[in-house]
């Protein structure tokens, strides 16, 4: 079983220092129960996918404890600022260009050059945050597709011992996911309802859009769409024509080619997928060749974010 600790100052440290080190950790938030890594890290992100097994690779929301460090890791504008004076510390995670400085990982984003952000409203989830000094990706920290926890001991007989530490904060105290906005387009859009009402959002900002169900993926809580690079792809496919370029998976990739993972590690593969994609996106490239990925494990969410990739468009 994972370590269930009492929010102490000790072991907020001992949770901060898990985390650097590419741990997961499940904290409380007013919303729910969050399952953390280093949203900078790459594989700590992918360890993410492989505990709650996602069968595809949602963005994350990158939580962070105040405004000077959501403005280092997205594009803020009027209403962003607007919003986050109203709003945060509280259950509003906003959608917004990512900063490319930002070092948030490619897969925590699903690829995307949004980037989704909110201040938690928790006194734990804050200490954890300041005490870490970064943001951290979490999703809620239950199975995909099960209940969300709202009690630390949901989160231990759900994932068991997939994180390595759970904080217990006691029970949240709206027990609902948080709104999510994006203001990536000129009217506001509400991606997903929570815990702030699409009537607060209207009366603070005038319009605002709600997306309709299967549009493109930008947020939590929505999974029809998808990162795809402007060159098309091929898939389980090993010989590579004039014109293409190939990507690799495991020991028996061609020397020289990118390889998501030499050694055939999935989380690894996984970490390297939408960096590696966007570094053959290039032009004079007119197809990326992809090797063929197992199909079980994160496998699953890795042929899924391809097979949506390489959709008609």
């Amino acid at each position: 079983m994972p370590l269930l600790l009492p929010v102490t100052p000790e072991n907020l440290a001992k949770a901060a220092a898990t985390l650097r080190e590419g741990g997961l950790v499940a904290f409380p938030t007013e919303t729910v129960y969050g399952l953390g890594a280093d949203a900078a890290n790459d594989q700590a992100v992918a360890r993410i996918f492989e505990a709650k097994g996602r069968p595809s690779f949602n963005p994350l929301i990158s939580h962070v404890a105040d405004i000077e460090a959501a403005e280092r890791i997205a594009i803020f504008d009027g209403r962003a600022r607007k919003l986050a004076q109203q709003f945060w510390p509280g259950p509003l995670t906003l959608v917004l260009p990512r900063r490319p400085e930002g070092r948030v990982s490619l897969l925590a984003t699903a690829g995307l050059d949004t980037l989704a952000v909110r201040i938690p409203n928790h006194p734990a989830a804050l200490e954890l945050l300041r005490a870490f000094h970064g943001p951290v990706a979490a999703p809620s920290a239950n199975p995909s597709g099960k209940l969300s926890p709202t009690r630390a001991d949901h989160v231990v007989l759900g994932l068991g011992k997939k994180a390595q530490l759970v904080l217990d904060g006691g029970p949240c105290q709206v027990g609902l996911e948080s709104t999510v906005l994006s203001l990536t387009q000129e009217t506001p859009c509400l991606l997903r309802p929570g815990g702030i009402s699409l009537e607060a959002l209207k009366e603070l900002l005038g319009p605002v859009e709600v997306a309709a169900e299967g549009g493109a993926i930008q947020s939590p809580g929505q999974m029809e769409s998808h990162y795809a690079p402007h060159a098309k792809l091929r898939l389980n496919a090993i010989q590579v024509k004039s014109g293409e370029a190939l990507l690799g998976f495991g020991p028996t990739a061609p020397v020289g080619c990118l390889n998501l993972s030499p050694a055939g590690d999935l989380i690894e593969a996984a970490a390297h997928l939408f960096a590696y994609l966007r570094e053959l996106d290039q032009p004079g490239v007119d197809v990326i060749v992809v090797m063929p990925i197992p199909r079980h494990g994160l496998g699953l969410a890795i042929n899924d974010r391809l097979r949506r990739a390489a959709a008609d468009r």
